[in-house]
């Protein structure tokens, strides 16, 4: 099990990791991060989150084997 940072954000296409820290970052903020592109598929980056999912602070994923 692993403890989830407060903010992860993760590309919609291929799952690269954007953003992960205690710090809360804008989507603006990660849009410039990455000059609006993913680095790791190079899919363009939108402004408005496609997807999110709140979790409570103490909450941990059990990744799988």
């Amino acid at each position: 099990m692993k403890t989830i940072a407060p903010q992860q954000v993760l590309c919609d296409k291929c799952g690269e990791i954007l953003y992960q820290g205690n710090e809360l970052k804008s989507p603006e903020e990660i849009h410039q991060m990455h000059n609006g592109t993913c680095p790791k598929c190079g899919r363009k980056l939108s402004l408005v989150p496609q997807k999110v999912r709140v979790l409570p602070v103490s909450a941990r994923i059990q990744e799988p084997r």
